[in-house]
């Protein structure tokens, strides 16, 4: 484990969950201080785990034969370096999310895992949320019909980042230099698997539009905070706005707010031609399945009113095979979503398969930042993304089955 803050820690109580299987052990750990080694060393000792190496420079970790992988919660700034190092030792590597500076670091992740013939995985833990598998398993069936529009999103409450500048909050420091889509992954990453991109399809441009910046100043204000340097003033706006194109004609639209009061939510939306799933209302219409019938209006005229289902109508039938089996015992992070990314990543590592989420995946949906930026900076005119895959998508080499595939529900791999 290279960088050892809190999202560390997180991660930890997923792999101490698999520990208990013999499925992984912690064999190294790596950062700058001395107090964060510490922590963690605590944490290892409390569950009984072995003593790791620990090593402050990562090269030296990367180098070492007892490692077969390395997992990298490290900043926005610094793990994708970290990661094409890891690859070019031979390691494969678990990032965790967060939208990528330049166009130019995504392809060199890109051409270190082609070189090295190891993959990398983007931790993108919604990707095995319950309802966005029930959902990948609804559209695979042909509950949905022919996709055509889709939505997605971070919306989160954070604007207590406002006084964190000081603190050297590496989070608040990108809202408060850059104006883009900093998060886009939690939100596009089951999207992207849902509408097959890079395989077989892909993204092809995106405008991004940002409103006004008041969120953050109005947080401070009211906490009456100005820090060392007076008054801050955020580049990021309250509210971004992308819409995606994609090459098989679907559109995405994308909303990410973090510095305006509201409930937390991904925004997910998926909407075909015969259903359409709405996270916001907890609901899936399914034509000729959900309930439509007709009435009349005060002349006299008959309607039709369609009206929804609740989402867990369908667990029963539909519910992805990976849930069916954990349901009832979800264990680690985020509701269990950590644990089954984690078992994911793993499972690639030890069959040396190419990792469910790969470099392609990472890639194009980490590239939503840099290029929102720059259609923020040039008054939202169109901008095209990159084909990291270099025309593999329009015709990818099939996957070898696995549970854990999010591409595909391969019914060979949970047997009855």
């Amino acid at each position: 484990m290279i960088g050892l803050g809190p999202r560390t820690e997180t991660l930890l109580a997923s792999v101490f969950a698999l520990a208990g299987n013999g499925e992984v052990k912690v064999t190294a750990i790596c950062d700058l201080q001395d107090e964060r080694i510490a922590k963690i060393l605590g944490i290892l000792e409390s569950h009984g785990a072995e003593k790791p190496a620990v090593y402050k420079n990562y090269r030296e970790l990367i180098a070492s034969p007892d490692v077969d992988a390395v997992l990298v919660p490290t900043s926005w700034n610094s793990h994708l370096p970290i990661a094409c190092d890891a690859m070019r030792m031979g390691k494969y590597v678990g990032i965790e999310v967060g939208g990528a500076a330049s166009v130019e670091e995504l392809w060199q992740l890109v051409h270190a895992s082609e070189s090295t013939g190891v993959s990398c995985m983007m931790l993108e833990n919604c990707c095995y949320g319950r309802n966005e598998l029930l959902v990948l398993n609804m559209v695979r069936r042909g509950m949905f019909g022919e996709l055509i529009h889709c939505a997605c999103g971070y919306e989160h409450d954070l604007s207590e980042m406002a006084c964190t500048i000081e603190s050297g909050h590496e989070r608040a420091i990108h809202n408060l230099r850059r104006n883009a889509d900093l998060y886009p992954t939690h939100g596009l990453g089951p999207i992207a698997k849902i509408l097959r991109i890079n395989r077989g399809n892909r993204f092809l441009s995106l405008t991004s539009t940002a409103s006004k910046a008041r969120g953050f100043a109005s947080f401070a204000e009211e906490k009456g905070w100005k820090g060392t340097q007076g008054n801050r003033v955020f580049n990021e706006g309250d509210v971004i706005t992308t819409v995606i194109r994609c090459a098989n004609g679907e559109t995405i639209t994308m909303t990410h707010s973090v510095s305006l009061p509201r409930p937390y939510s991904r925004d997910g939306r998926v909407q075909g031609t015969k259903g359409i799933w709405m996270e916001d209302t907890g609901g899936i219409y399914v034509h000729g399945i959900s309930p439509c019938y007709e009435k009349l209006d005060v002349a006299g005229n008959p309607y039709l009113v369609h009206e929804w289902n609740k989402t867990s109508d369908f667990y029963e039938e539909y519910d992805h095979p990976i849930w069916k089996e954990c349901r009832n015992n979800p264990v680690g992070g985020h509701g269990g979503m950590d644990s089954l990314a984690l078992r994911a990543f793993f499972d690639a590592v030890r069959r040396r398969s190419v990792t469910p989420i790969d470099v392609y995946d990472c890639a194009a949906w980490m590239s939503v930042t840099c290029l929102s930026e720059q259609s923020i900076a040039t008054g939202s005119m169109p901008v095209a993304f990159p084909d990291f895959t270099n025309g593999k998508w329009i015709s990818r080499r099939p996957e070898i089955p696995s549970r854990w595939s999010l591409n595909e529900i391969y019914g060979e791999c949970f047997p009855a």
